[in-house]
């Protein structure tokens, strides 16, 4: 039986850790992306996908700001419920324009969970990508 947004297993709330990783991805201001990316990862947090391999509160949060610069005004957003189990879970998103609506990028993330809810792993997918990137 997989657990959907609203479920939890054990102690593991799937949605709310898919809540702070959007949070820390959402974040613009560096002090707030700082304490967003504390809440979401282990201190040894990684995020890996084809574009980013990265490890540890400082690598994040630059690699975080790196996609900020690429694409200002643009945000998170989560598609779909997040599905899980043990201390896996799995969720599409896409980065979507503030101006336009568009969402040049998509993809889905799958994240192993510490026991705390905070991520030790990240392992990315990208369905979608302009041109050029």
């Amino acid at each position: 039986m997989t657990r959907t947004a609203q479920q939890t297993t054990g102690t593991i709330d799937y949605q709310a850790a898919a809540a702070r990783y959007f949070e820390a991805w959402n974040a613009v201001d560096p002090a707030a992306l700082a304490t967003a990316v504390a809440a979401a990862f282990t201190e040894d947090g990684s995020y890996t996908d084809p574009l980013a391999d990265v490890a540890g509160h400082e690598g994040l949060t630059a690699a975080i700001a790196g996609v900020h610069q690429q694409f200002p005004g643009f945000v998170f957003r989560q598609l779909g419920d997040v599905d899980g189990h043990h201390d896996i879970a799995r969720f599409g998103w896409e980065l979507v324009s503030g101006a336009d609506g568009s969402a040049p990028v998509a993809g889905f993330d799958v994240v192993r969970l510490a026991a705390d809810g905070r991520i030790r792993s990240v392992l990315g997918f990208l369905d979608r990508l302009p041109s050029g990137a």
